[in-house]
């Protein structure tokens, strides 16, 4: 069986850029197995596989299935564009493990209607997570849990964010799922910076997280006052999303450019 695969660069709008995302569209559902067999090919932080006859959407990371991820979404939509199943005015739907999800591509630009998750306090802080990020219990501001069991910092400094070197070996060996570490920023384009780490799921670093947005929205729309915000993630490639808070939904919007087309054999 050959397959179209392609590999799209997401909340960018150059080259070798924001988060690179595998999409694969096909007219019937894949084997489970072999999403994750291709997944882990394509070695990347997620591929997403979008089957036509029920428009369920589904992602994988080398390692496991993960129930949401923006990247991957806006990619999808991307490529659903470019060979032409996206409706005239350029809207789309999923069924996903988070529920139905909508996009609509207006010129270069993707909106995504994605679930919020706001953050709560969280009640256990591990000094071992800290250590192995390279932080001290001086250095955070906020630290709270979202989506059952990932970490939301707030750090005090956008510098010492963004010249973090975590040691992803010891991070490992705590509990976790995922770490968002967020600082405010000074820079007059965005409001704050961010940098997303899951080495629990095979992605250390993940280069921009879409669905961690839906956490760190809230956060900063209450800290910032402001319901319109636009935030940098700082990884090595860097990207840029903007989100809208629009009552218990948040809309998450980024371009997104196609990189690599080509057809796999499995």
């Amino acid at each position: 069986m050959h397959l179209d695969i392609y590999q799209v660069n997401a909340f960018t709008s150059e080259p070798f850029k924001g988060n690179p995302a595998g999409v694969c569209v096909t007219q019937e559902a894949l084997p489970a197995s072999l999403m994750l067999a291709i997944a882990k090919e394509m070695a990347i932080s997620e591929t997403a596989f979008l089957s036509l006859t029920d428009n369920r959407l589904r992602w994988f990371t080398p390692q496991v299935e993960v129930a949401l991820c923006g990247h991957g979404t806006l990619a999808t939509v991307n490529v659903l564009d470019e060979i032409g199943l996206l409706a005239e005015d350029g809207k789309c739907s999923f069924q996903t493990l988070s529920g139905e999800l909508h996009a609509q591509k207006v010129g270069e630009r993707i909106s995504l209607d994605f679930p919020i998750y706001p953050a709560n306090d969280r009640a256990e802080r591990s000094l071992a997570k800290l250590e192995a990020l390279g932080l001290k219990e001086d250095d955070i501001e906020y630290w709270g849990e979202f989506e059952s069991g990932k970490d939301l910092l707030v750090i005090k400094s956008e510098e010492r964010l963004h010249h973090l070197t975590p040691n992803f070996q010891a991070l490992i060996q705590c509990e976790g799922r995922a770490m968002a570490v967020t600082a405010k920023s000074e820079r007059s384009d965005v409001d704050f910076i961010a940098r997303y780490f899951a080495p629990w799921v095979g992605v250390n670093e993940d280069p921009v997280t879409g669905s961690a947005y839906c956490a760190l929205a809230p956060y900063w729309a209450d800290k910032l006052n402001k319901c319109s915000l636009t935030g940098y993630q700082d990884s090595e490639r860097g990207g840029y999303v903007g989100m809208m808070l629009k009552q218990d939904r948040i809309e998450l919007s980024g371009q997104a450019i196609t990189l690599i087309k080509g057809t796999i054999r499995v």
